[in-house]
């Protein structure tokens, strides 16, 4: 591994174990855990962080498995996953590893969703450093939403299919780099009025916190904070406002 691959994957792991000793909490039953590069750091952080989460009863199971109570899913005590891109206002661009609808039904089920990511991915607007927003769409709608997406401004939108990934083998599309020129909630929800498409890389909106109060619980996307590992060792915590 080359000396900045190194500095990278060290830095995600300083991210990680602050946050899952900053918010793994003992009586915490059930945590989400995504599927981004950084949260293979997450899951060695969870036994080394005291025998009293050690012991807490944690075990591996499916989104679909948990407890139901009164006919409702047992909502997950925390979650934990990276980001392919974070603003200033803790709006999110996930996806890039072909998860997406995945990755946002664990956000979502989660009282609180904490992001670990490394420096790279901290920009103050979205579509900054990460050009492209992962779109999960119906194989028989690609062409359409293709067009769709260059009517709305996408340079290059590009269909990604038939390429291995973490979850199955999703069609994805890419909309391209003037989606940084759009606010991301109208974006989102622009988006998502085209038919074909699935889902969006587009984690926006509100978090757990917020959602409580505007009782929406079940409907939040954004964490609650971000935890960026930096090159020189130490991590930058960026909190919700």
């Amino acid at each position: 591994m080359s000396s900045a691959a190194s500095l990278v994957e060290s830095a995600k792991k300083a991210a990680a174990f602050q946050a899952v000793d900053e918010h793994l909490l003992p009586e915490h039953r059930f945590v989400g855990i995504g599927s981004g590069s950084t949260v293979v750091y997450v899951v060695d952080a969870i036994p080394v962080q005291g025998p009293h989460r050690a012991a807490a009863g944690l075990t591996l199971s499916n989104l679909d498995e948990r407890p139901v109570v009164d006919g409702k899913s047992v909502p997950l005590d925390v979650a934990f996953d990276g980001a392919d891109e974070v603003d200033e206002d803790l709006n999110l661009i996930k996806g890039g590893g072909a998860c997406l609808f995945q990755e946002k039904l664990v956000a979502i089920a989660a009282k609180k969703f904490i992001a670990v990511a490394d420096y790279r991915k901290q920009s103050p607007r979205l579509c900054t450093k990460w050009l492209t927003i992962p779109i999960e769409v119906l194989p028989l709608s690609a062409p359409d939403v293709l067009t769709r997406l260059q009517a709305m401004g996408s340079p290059k939108p590009a269909v990604r299919s038939g390429l291995p990934s973490k979850a199955g083998d999703p069609s994805e599309e890419g909309a391209g780099k003037n989606a940084g020129k759009w606010e991301v909630s109208r974006l989102a929800q622009e988006l998502l009025k085209v038919p074909g498409i699935v889902e969006i890389g587009l984690f926006h909106g509100f978090n757990g916190n917020q959602a409580v109060s505007l009782g929406q619980v079940g409907q939040a996307q954004k964490p609650v904070a971000a935890y960026f590992g930096t090159a020189d060792g130490s991590v930058d915590v960026q909190l919700a406002a």
